[in-house]
Order: C-alpha cells, then sequence, then structure tokens
C-alpha cells in the first residue's frame, strides 16, 4: 500500500460517506503512480428474470476464488442484475465465476453506466443515444469457469450484467468495480458553516481527481480527450486540491507539439488562448522558468498568430470561432467573449515576454490589447459575454453581476458557470454567488451525482428523477431525455472536469487565498464570509501548505488564523 492511499481513500469517504466503505474492498496496485482498487456493489438496484441470492454480491470477496464458494449468485438464462457501486469511477469490472456449469466460457451481456437510465440503455436500439464513443461500455463477455476475468475500461457507477446462455445455471461469486486513480494526496481543503457547499467542493476535487489519467481528460466516459480550452477550469482545480502536477504541463506539451503555431489547438481558436493563459498561470503560481523558456519559441509565433487575426481593435478570427456550447448560435456572444479571451491572452503574452526578457515581443503583445480595450462589444444581456468582459475589466463589473443574477441559475453552464462566479466575485457579490453555487451544483448533487456533469440545464430539474433510480412514470429522465449539441441523452458526460469551478472559486475566495506575484513567495488572504458564520481549509503552494480559519465575530468583523510555510510573506 502506498504512502497517500490511507489519505485519498479516506477523503473519498467524507465526499460519499458511509455507502461506498461499508461493503469496499482495497486491494491497492501500483502502475506509474496510479492506484487500483476493487469496490464491492453498494446495492443491487434491480434483478430480472432467474435470478437468485443476488444479495451476496454485496458481500465482500476476498480477492480468491475457491473451488467451494458457498455464497453464490445463481443465474438461469434471462437473469440480469443492475449493481450500483455508490460513486463514479474510471475504470472496469472484474466477474468471479465459481465450478458452476460445464467448463465453457459463460456468455454474459456487460453494460456500463453513469446513470440508472444508461445501464438500462441498449447501443443496439435505433434512436438510442446511448454509444460506445471513445470508451466500450456495452458489449458482450465470456466469463471463464473458476476464475476471474476483468473487462472495460469507462467512466461508470452502475453495471448491468445480463446471462446469455440458452441453458446452463451459472453461478457467480462476485462482481466488482475496479477503480483506477492517481495516488496523490488532496493536500487543498474547504470546510465552511454550510455542509452543502462543503459536499459541492469535494465532489468538484473528486470530479478532477479522476480526469487525471495517463493525461488530463475532459471526461472519464466520453472526451477522454485533451481538449486545451475546457482544461483551464481543470487547472486551476488541480493546483488548489493537489498543488503542482506533471499530469497538466504533460498535456499542454502533448498539445502544442501536435499543433503548428500557426494553427488552432484542438480546431479552435480560442483553445489557443486558452493555452496562452494556462501558461501565465502555471507561472504565476510555481515560478518555473525553465518550463516557461522552453515554451517561448512557440509562445512567440503563437502569439504572432494571435495578432495576423485581429482587425484594427476587433478580433477577427476566421476559423474555430467558439466559447462554449449553449452559446454556439450566439455569434454576438462568442465574438464579445473573443473579444475578452484575446486582451486576456495578449496581455498574458506580454507578462511572460517581460519573464523572458523579450522586449519585442513585450511591445508587440501590449500594443495588440490597448487597442482591442477601445473596442468593447455589445454583451446582449448574455452571462457568458458580460462575465468574460468584466473579468477583463472591459464591462463594469456591477453592471456584469445585475445581468448574471437576473439571469439566475437557468442561464448558468458547468463550463462558463466557473467564469460567471468570477465576475460575481469581482463585483462583491460573494453570498450571492455562494447563493448560486449551492443552487446549480447542489442540484446536480440532489439529483444523485458524485461528479459534476459535462453540461446541466437547471430547468431541466424542476420534474426530473434521480440519475440513481428507475425513472418512474411522469418524470423527466434528466440523462436520456436531456443533453443538446454534442452531448445529446445518454451521449452526456456526467463526470467532466470543466465543471469543478466552484472548489477553486470558494478556495479563492471565500479562504482568500491568492498569491502575489510569482510563485507564492507572497500571498495575500482576504476571507469573504458572505452569510457563512466560518470557513477553514489549506491551500497548496511550493513551499508547503497554507493553512487558515476564518470565523465571524459578534460585532460581524472577521476573525483569522493563518499559518504560512517557511518562505511566504503575508501581503496587504
Amino acid at each position: 500500500m502506498t504512502k497517500y492511499l490511507g489519505i485519498a481513500i479516506a477523503l473519498f469517504s467524507a465526499v460519499f460517506f458511509s455507502a461506498c466503505r461499508n461493503n469496499e474492498e482495497v486491494t491497492p496496485t501500483m502502475d506509474s503512480g496510479f492506484v487500483t482498487e476493487y469496490l464491492t456493489p453498494t446495492r443491487v438496484v434491480l434483478t430480472k428474470g432467474p435470478v437468485s441470492n443476488h444479495e451476496f454480491f454485496l458481500s465482500p470477496y476476498s480477492g480468491q476464488v475457491s473451488t467451494d464458494e458457498p455464497d453464490v449468485v445463481s443465474f438461469a438464462p434471462g437473469g440480469s442484475v443492475l449493481l450500483d457501486f455508490g460513486k463514479e469511477i474510471q475504470g472496469g469490472i472484474q466477474i468471479v465465476r465459481s465450478m458452476s456449469g460445464d467448463k465453457a466460457p459463460a456468455r454474459f451481456r456487460l453494460c456500463l453506466g453513469e446513470s440508472v437510465s444508461e445501464a438500462l440503455s441498449d447501443v443496439r436500439k435505433e434512436g438510442s443515444t446511448a454509444t460506445n464513443d471513445h470508451s466500450v461500455r456495452d458489449f458482450e463477455i465470456a466469463v471463464p469457469w473458476l476464475g476471474a476475468a476483468e473487462y472495460g475500461n469507462s467512466g461508470f457507477r452502475f453495471a448491468r450484467l445480463d446471462y446469455l446462455g440458452d441453458d446452463d445455471e451459472i453461478d457467480i461469486v462476485a462482481v466488482r468495480a475496479i477503480s483506477k486513480y492517481r495516488d496523490i494526496p488532496y493536500l487543498g481543503s474547504f470546510r465552511c458553516s454550510d455542509e452543502r457547499l462543503n459536499q459541492i467542493w469535494q465532489t468538484g476535487a473528486y470530479t478532477v481527481h479522476l480526469n487525471m489519467q495517463e493525461y488530463l481528460w475532459d471526461g472519464i466516459k466520453r472526451d477522454r480527450l485533451v481538449w486545451i480550452g475546457d482544461m483551464h477550469p481543470e487547472v486551476m482545480t488541480v493546483g488548489t486540491v493537489f498543488g503542482d502536477q506533471q499530469v497538466v504541463r504533460k498535456s499542454l506539451d502533448y498539445v502544442k507539439e501536435g499543433t503548428p503555431a500557426t494553427s488552432w489547438m484542438n480546431g479552435i481558436c480560442s483553445y489557443s488562448l486558452w493555452w496562452i493563459i494556462i501558461q501565465h498561470h502555471l507561472y504565476q503560481w510555481y515560478g518555473d522558468l525553465d518550463y516557461l523558456k522552453a515554451q517561448s519559441d512557440y509562445l512567440d509565433k503563437l502569439l504572432n498568430n494571435v495578432i495576423s487575426n485581429l482587425d484594427g481593435s476587433k478580433e477577427a478570427y476566421r476559423e474555430g470561432r467558439f466559447i462554449d456550447w449553449p452559446s454556439n448560435d450566439k455569434p454576438e456572444v462568442i465574438h464579445a467573449g473573443l473579444q475578452a479571451l484575446s486582451v486576456r491572452a495578449l496581455e498574458a503574452g506580454a507578462d511572460m515576454a517581460v519573464w523572458l526578457n523579450d522586449e519585442s515581443l513585450r511591445e508587440k503583445c501590449s500594443k495588440a490589447a490597448a487597442e482591442l480595450r477601445k473596442y468593447v462589444p455589445d454583451n446582449v444581456g448574455n452571462s457568458q459575454a458580460a462575465a468574460l468582459l468584466a473579468i477583463e475589466g472591459m464591462l463594469d463589473a456591477e453592471e456584469a453581476s445585475k445581468i448574471i443574477l437576473a439571469n439566475g441559475p437557468e442561464k448558468f453552464t458547468s463550463f462558463m458557470g466557473y467564469y460567471l462566479l468570477e465576475a460575481l466575485a469581482k463585483g462583491g457579490h460573494y453570498a450571492e454567488a455562494m447563493d448560486l453555487i449551492s443552487k446549480y451544483w447542489g442540484r446536480m448533487i440532489d439529483l444523485g451525482a458524485t461528479t459534476f456533469w459535462e453540461d446541466f440545464n437547471y430547468e431541466d430539474a424542476k420534474n426530473a428523477a434521480r440519475i440513481d433510480e428507475v425513472v418512474p412514470e411522469g418524470k423527466f429522465d434528466i440523462h436520456e431525455d436531456g443533453g443538446a449539441w454534442c452531448y445529446v441523452g445518454l451521449r452526456h458526460s456526467f463526470c467532466h472536469g470543466w465543471a469543478s469551478g466552484p472548489t477553486t472559486w470558494l478556495s479563492r475566495h471565500v479562504l482568500g487565498i491568492e498569491p502575489v506575484g510569482i510563485g507564492f513567495k507572497e500571498v495575500r488572504i482576504e476571507p469573504r464570509l458572505g452569510d457563512l458564520e466560518w470557513a477553514e481549509g489549506s491551500f497548496p503552494t511550493p513551499y508547503g501548505v497554507i493553512k487558515v480559519r476564518h470565523e465571524k465575530t459578534a460585532d460581524g468583523t472577521v476573525a483569522s488564523d493563518i499559518k504560512l510555510p517557511k518562505g511566504i510573506k503575508q501581503v496587504k
């Protein structure tokens, strides 16, 4: 067992309470910094057809099949069982068979799902939105006689097992989920007087943790890919919870090496802008000059490419125009967003040029950014457009806050919601932002989420069933009947790292921890408790972990206990 396994398991327990621990067997193995954990089902959701003694699936399994297994689950032809493992995981399924039947492999169908509806789906059914895109999650398997076998590699919480045999009865000893995650400690933490916010913080952290596979993925079921623009909220969460992680640089380099500087990363112009912004963020937090120098040639060419796509004071990108999916059919919103992101990227480029002692590049970037600031596109009353403009100081933060608050959680999106919260913070609306976090992200948890979703339409939740139940008559199936754009129905990912924004936001603004200058040598700590009575937590830095506790006093002021690692100076 590795040094941090106990910490990781304890934190998972804190997130998902005792439901996932009581019947759990842990067999850790290591593979390049990863832990493999075997999970016993927490409940049998339903059975269909001839299945006997299904309650034995809830008993821990030793990990070794024997010739004498007294507690087995028997499947006759047509038998099916749907299991719940209590939380979303990245991995597969282990199935253990006893000496039952003849020695021929027993044929089963395995269907994994992020919801009960997905686990009950059929990819072969005409019109179904269920897919095997990116990871195969609905397929036939062969289970060996008196042996164990492992199948699948996807993101899921539920598993359906259908026996496909014609005549023999088959006895199964155990079905366990195989969870694969990075063996890293949760250095950052957050607790406050509102337990709902605590659960949201932990769920965002766990969402990103699952997506920290060989690369920093967008999703663990679908979009097991490195999407640079989507990575920005993830990178912020990685730094907030886990500190400086090599998987971030590895992912940035992977896309850079596959994309000429004259092209756009992932074919989307804003994603190249986000790559520049992430590079700026990494140097601010960690001060890794060697890594920044390694980007200098590419950075110079990319920034010049950005400048070549400007038309005076306006952005004029010809290809890959995108901000987020809900605004994809709104050209005014895309234009406003690209204008703001271009300013941000060019000003970040100017900063990095200073750090790299490149005066020529600094002058080009500063001049182009100043020209862009002369023109402020109409935000058309759109929350995303208003937020991005306000963050760059191109729109009054109070005006942007009024738009965001008037639109409410109905206009939030999982990705851009983070930037809406940042705009509200800039306008001083901390209590209102926490209320929106509780409503929007908290509603996913109310519906059974253990990780945050690729997108979430708040209106759909009004008559929605929970994702961990068979949808009752008259209720909305938020997975099968929801979604839009590229994530229609069951193709929708229910574990998407870009949805983790509240984790970073709560640590940055409620705990009030923000680096000043380069590499966390100096830090400003300004807590904003809003309606909270207290908040406490930790934040990883290159010098160690900052620990804080803030409490409201009788006169309404905040008393703080701050512990800084050696080498960090607190400034006002």
